[in-house]
C-alpha cells in the first residue's frame, strides 16, 4: 500500500520530468510540451524507496517515466539522478530514473510475471482514510506457482530508449516510448480512460526451459 501525504513538493514531479526529459538522447522532441497523464506505483519490499512510474505525453509521443524517491543519494554514480525535491512532510528527496534503479527493476519484473504488485494509494485526511485513485491501470502476465528470482537483473546500458535486463532466468525488455499492443504472455501493459488502448511497458522472456 502506498501512503500519500497532504504535502507540497518543490519542484513538482511534473516540473522535474519536464526538465529531465529533454536532456535524454532518446527524447522524441526536446522542445515539446510535457503533459502528465497519470502514474502507477509499486511498494518497496523493504519499505524505504518510493516508486512511481509516470505516463506523459511529450508532444504527440507517449513516454514512460519511472521514478524512485529516496531520502539519501545513492552511493553509485549520478547518471540516474533526475533531480532533488523538497517534500513538506518527508523532507529532501533524491529522485532517480527508475530504469536505472535496481529496486524498481525488481518490482517491475515481479509485476510483469504475476500482474500483482501495483500499490493501492491511500491518504489520511481529517482522521479518515481515503483512496487516492490513479487514472492509469496496469496488468501483468501469468506464471506458474513455482517461485522464481526477480532480482539480480543487469543491463549493458539502462539509459537507452528500450533498456534490456537479464538475470539467471529471464530477460526483461522495457520501453520508455511504449506503443499500443496486445498483452504479452509475460509482460506489463497499461491503459487509462481516454487513452489509445493497451500500451506495452515491458516484456519478459524465459531464458531457459
Amino acid at each position: 500500500m502506498a501512503l500519500y501525504h497532504k504535502a507540497t513538493v518543490t519542484p513538482s514531479k511534473a516540473e522535474l520530468i519536464a526538465a529531465w526529459l529533454p536532456r535524454q538522447p532518446w527524447c522524441p522532441d526536446p522542445d515539446a510540451d510535457v503533459e502528465v497523464i497519470g502514474a502507477y506505483r509499486f511498494d518497496d519490499p523493504e519499505g524505504s524507496v518510493g516508486m512511481e512510474a509516470h505516463l506523459v505525453m511529450s508532444g504527440d509521443t507517449l513516454v514512460h517515466v519511472p521514478l524512485t524517491y529516496r531520502d539519501a543519494p545513492l552511493a553509485s554514480d549520478e547518471s540516474g539522478l533526475v533531480g532533488t525535491t523538497r517534500h513538506s512532510a518527508l523532507g529532501d528527496r533524491w529522485v532517480y530514473d527508475g530504469l536505472q534503479d535496481e529496486t524498481f527493476i525488481v518490482m517491475l519484473a515481479a509485476a510483469a510475471l504475476t500482474g500483482q504488485g501495483e500499490a493501492l494509494g491511500m491518504v489520511m485526511n481529517d482522521g479518515r482514510w481515503y483512496i487516492a485513485p490513479t487514472n492509469v491501470r496496469i496488468q501483468g502476465g501469468g506464471w506458474s506457482l513455482e517461485r522464481v528470482p526477480v532480482d539480480g537483473f543487469e543491463s549493458d546500458d539502462a539509459t537507452t530508449a528500450a533498456p534490456t535486463y537479464r538475470n539467471d532466468g529471464f530477460q526483461l525488455s522495457t520501453h520508455r516510448l511504449p506503443v499500443v499492443g496486445q498483452q504479452p504472455k509475460l509482460g506489463l501493459t497499461a491503459s487509462w480512460d481516454g487513452g489509445p488502448g493497451t500500451v506495452v511497458l515491458a516484456r519478459m522472456e524465459q531464458l531457459f526451459e
